[in-house]
């Protein structure tokens, strides 16, 4: 086996690797999952009652 052998193989090996990963990341069986993990960072926002009233134009004191 010669080094233009092992690179060809090398680029096949990664060629499959990088299709397997998209077709992974386009499934339909992963959109709840993936939905759910867009909305991680606003996840820990501080929801406070105040902020509520502000945001419904309402003032109760």
């Amino acid at each position: 086996m010669d080094i233009g052998t092992l690179r060809g193989l090398g680029t096949l090996l990664v060629l499959v690797a990088f299709v397997s990963v998209t077709l992974w990341a386009y499934s339909g069986r992963n959109k709840a999952r993936f939905d759910e993990a867009a909305n991680l960072p606003f996840a820990d926002e501080p929801t406070t009652k105040k902020s509520k009233e502000q945001a419904s134009g309402s003032k109760s004191e």
